[in-house]
């Protein structure tokens, strides 16, 4: 089984997919079938992972060996991603059953885990694939599904806020698409490896030049890159709380693999960094990201798009990380696309708590909730904590080897900025634990009861690996510290 494992990740979602649909009136059965799926997943992901430590993992499918088949190749980065994604899915799967009795209409719950399934197939297969088109091709597959899933949310906005992402990724996927063809057109392969060696010699290539930039672009857009983040705040607002869950713990960060794997595998650093200078298109939209979201998410009256704001934020973090272009640098961006997947889901995830009883995250009605509903409250402060960087906390780490290498380049006023934005975040964070434990409900009648161990037990684990991977972070920082040095090796 094993020995088949890469592409078992990718077809045992998208076979069990259809099947879910068949059933989708039996969401019960659908949800059993849904987490088993994604438990083998995190299985197989965990496995890989040790395996790639031993060297590269490379295999054909169909037995056709590359360029002229696709192959799925398997290093520490992707690993890494593979076991995000997969860890996140195997949590917030047994977490949907009782959340979206709250959020998603009983005929359309079957369509939910059909359409999750498809979505971690896409995900999964974006990380583990060696060819471009495939990842084109991936990408669609996982952008499809979470088009529906947005829209499944009750809130009549869900509808237009799916229609915006349509809409701004599918003008994301063209320019990848375009990009994909002009390489194609280049260089005769769309094997990503091979496409890394034939375009070492053509760096004075315009059209080079403008599939480098179409694909820049592409992913900006689906990665939610300052100023093409628009599609990001209302479609984790109106979403159902278990999809917002999903996609911000790992749609932007499969994003910024892609990223990653272009500029540094099949780009290189030489054209990349050095002729073209995108690392300062990624410090400045970087910090400006970081800058604006935090402010705007500080005005924002639904939690939900509080928290939608600071993933805009989160994600200028780790485009300064990948633009200082040093050691420490690329060892905060990976570590916060760890990291940050472990901060939102318990936000998130808490936050679905909520909703669950109160039946929305507008600010203004969960005055006194903190006292009728202490465990969930106490996650979304252990996950805020978390968010703005205290130490002990995963946010901490990542924050911390950020400023080491904005002081290694000598730019102090990137360490200045990076502590003005951890301090926006105690006040948006703070403005929650403000209503929610020293305010009264505007109707003193209003009660609640604490949320269900189906919500608050996954809620719980994602927060226990915050301070886990806070206190205990030789493991992550070493792996960072290792596959960075790699990147920074292999993209010379």
């Amino acid at each position: 089984m094993m020995t088949h494992g890469p592409i078992l990740q990718v077809v045992l979602p998208l076979l069990v997919a259809p099947i879910c649909f068949v059933f989708s009136r039996f969401h019960r059965f659908c949800w059993i079938v849904a987490c088993v799926i994604s438990w083998i997943g995190l299985f197989i992901s965990i496995r890989l992972f040790f395996q790639a430590e031993q060297g590269v993992i490379v295999y054909e499918l169909g037995g056709w060996a590359a360029p002229w088949g696709i192959e799925y190749v398997i290093d520490r980065l992707n690993a890494f991603i593979l076991v995000i994604i997969s860890a996140v899915a195997a949590i917030v799967f047994p977490y949907s059953l009782t959340s979206i009795k709250a959020e998603i209409d009983p005929r359309q719950r079957g369509l939910y885990f059909t359409c999750m399934l498809l979505c971690l197939a896409g995900l999964l297969g974006i990380a583990i694939t060696g060819d471009a088109f495939n990842l084109f091709v991936l990408l669609e597959i996982s952008s499809l599904s979470t088009y529906t899933l947005i829209a499944l949310g009750r809130d009549r906005r869900a509808l237009a806020s799916s229609f915006q992402y349509l809409i701004m990724g599918t003008i994301g996927a063209t320019f990848i698409l375009i990009s994909v063809g002009l390489l194609y057109s280049l260089t005769g392969t769309l094997n990503m490896a091979d496409l890394a060696e034939r375009t070492q010699n053509l760096h004075t290539s315009r059209t080079l030049k403008v599939a480098y930039s179409f694909l820049i672009v592409g992913i900006g857009l689906k990665l939610a890159m300052f100023p093409l983040h628009l599609w990001l705040p209302n479609a984790y607002a109106y979403a159902p709380s278990a999809v917002t869950v999903f996609l911000a713990s790992t749609a932007t960060k499969v994003a910024i693999y892609v990223l990653l794997r272009f500029l540094f595998n099949v780009f290189g650093i030489t054209f990349s960094f050095e002729l073209l200078q995108t690392e300062w298109i990624l410090i400045g939209l970087g910090l400006i990201s970081m800058l604006f979201a935090s402010i705007v998410a500080v005005f924002q009256q639904n939690i939900k798009r509080m928290l939608a704001y600071s993933s805009v934020a989160q994600v200028g973090y780790i485009l300064l990380g990948i633009g200082l272009l040093n050691i420490n640098g690329l060892t905060a961006a990976l570590l916060h696309i760890f990291n940050h997947a472990l901060i939102k889901g318990a936000l998130f995830m808490s936050l679905g708590a909520i909703c669950f009883r109160v039946g929305n995250t507008e600010l203004k009605n969960i005055a006194g909730i903190g006292r009728m509903m202490p465990w969930t409250m106490a996650a979304f402060v252990a996950g805020g904590i978390s968010l703005i960087g205290i130490p002990s906390s995963v946010g901490f780490i990542s924050k911390w080897f950020l400023i080491l290498a904005a002081i290694e380049k000598g730019w102090w006023p990137i360490v200045v900025i990076i502590s003005i934005c951890s301090l926006i975040a105690v006040a948006y964070i703070w403005r929650v634990i403000e209503t929610a434990y020293f305010k009264t409900p505007q109707d003193s009648g209003t009660r609640y009861v604490e949320a269900p161990l189906s919500l608050l037990i996954p809620t719980w684990i994602l927060v226990f690996l915050n301070y886990l991977f806070g206190t205990s972070a030789t493991f992550t920082i070493d792996f960072a510290a290792t596959t960075a040095t790699l990147l920074l090796g292999a993209g010379r």
